[in-house]
């Protein structure tokens, strides 16, 4: 997959912009907050229907107008597709495909990126609500369908703590809450759908997860990850997610959710008493271990930085090599100045395949030249100049 054209209007700090990408690597040049960063997550809203930086759209929208739109037309071989998102400050957001109509969530059906950025090290560092999300994004592109069990996964996780938030008031215990069993055959059903799919995910994501680590670090530090699993007893939320070693293998659905049935029944006075639903995959944790050791706590900040871009890069070739679009986008926001120069040539030499590269670096020089065949400069919210180099 291509981005051959890029058009924004009222996106962050655009006006107006309209931008030509080439096959192969793009560079988009400029100091620290002249809006590059903007451009590779407008090229990414249409993968993830987000950002990778703030939570709400709303920030999305340039100061002072009530909408952003972003145009993107993309190739998939012959075909060209013309997508466009409209990014509303309050409301809904809407989407067209060649000019019609469509569900917001349509849209990942056409466009699949990947982007690293520095806020990924939260995914390694940060709490297990980040490595959540990332498997949750990463599961949605590969299946769009993902998205409708998650939504209503969230759905019924709300109105389920909501009952226990008045039963908590009301000081209602145990037995005496009969419709909870409503919710909790709800909330099995659809959350064993999610455990079973991030547990097959995890299993599919160990080999490219090793060859990307070992290619960028030089050294094989047998980089792991395995779900932490609520339903089997742990709370990863509460910090145990490491007192001990969990087998998340081979489970089939059928026994998750005898599992999951087991671990709410035991779990439901404290869930009375704190009026919180404890057991479920919103409180599941990703283990990320290299050398034995959990990568949060343990690795240094290299060994952070090669773990969070080697399950990009691993999440990037499973969709290559599923994908009927062609190969993912794959975006390197502000990487290059992280790493030195040894991991700067093994990064390129890992990207330079792919149909379409975008970097962004406030130093050209930080880039090996070999990525540097397409470069445009951005100042303020302008784009100053497209030009081989």
């Amino acid at each position: 997959m291509i981005v051959e054209q890029l058009s924004l209007v009222d996106f962050r700090n655009y006006a107006v912009a309209d931008i030509a990408l080439a096959p192969g690597p793009n560079v988009f040049i400029g100091r620290n907050g002249q809006g590059k960063t903007n451009l590779a997550e407008a090229i990414a809203f249409f993968a993830t229907l987000g950002s990778h930086r703030v939570s709400s759209d709303a920030p999305m929208v340039r100061d002072g107008a009530e909408a952003a739109i972003v145009r993107a037309r993309l190739a998939h071989g012959e075909r060209r597709v013309l997508l466009e998102a409209q990014v509303n400050r309050q409301g809904s957001n809407k989407a067209r495909v060649n000019g019609a109509a469509v569900k917001t969530s349509e849209l990942p059906r056409y466009a699949q990126v990947v982007l690293f950025a520095p806020e990924d090290l939260q995914i390694v560092r940060g709490d297990p609500s980040a490595r959540r999300r990332f498997a949750d994004q990463l599961l949605v592109q590969r299946s769009p369908r993902m998205s409708g069990v998650l939504g209503d996964y969230d759905r019924v996780l709300k109105q389920r703590t909501a009952l226990l938030k008045s039963a908590r008031a009301r000081g209602i215990r145990g037995d005496a809450l009969s419709t909870l069993d409503v919710w909790d055959d709800k909330l099995v059903a659809l959350g064993t759908q999610v455990i079973d799919a991030r547990l097959a995910l995890a299993e599919e994501l160990a080999t490219p997860l090793a060859a990307a680590y070992t290619a960028i670090a030089g050294a094989d530090h047998q980089p792991q990850l395995e779900w932490i699993l609520s339903v089997r007893g742990e709370d990863p939320e509460e910090g145990t997610s490491e007192s001990q070693e969990q087998g998340t293998d081979a489970a089939s659905p059928a026994g998750i959710a005898d599992m999951f049935r087991a671990a709410l029944a035991a779990r439901r006075t404290a869930e009375l008493d704190r009026g919180l639903t404890l057991v479920g995959p919103h409180r599941d944790d990703l283990a990320l271990r290299v050398r034995g050791l959990p990568v949060k706590g343990y690795a240094s900040h290299g060994e952070s930085w090669s773990v969070a871009l080697a399950l990009r890069l691993a999440s990037a070739e499973l969709l290559r090599a599923e994908s009927r679009l062609g190969d993912p986008v794959l975006i390197l926001d502000d990487v290059f100045a992280e790493l030195d120069a040894d991991r700067r040539a093994r990064l390129a030499d890992l990207v330079a395949g792919y149909e379409q590269v975008v970097v962004t670096a406030a130093v050209e020089q930080d880039v090996p030249a070999g990525l540097r065949a397409h470069v445009v400069r951005v100042e303020a919210g302008r784009i100053l100049e497209a030009a081989d180099v």
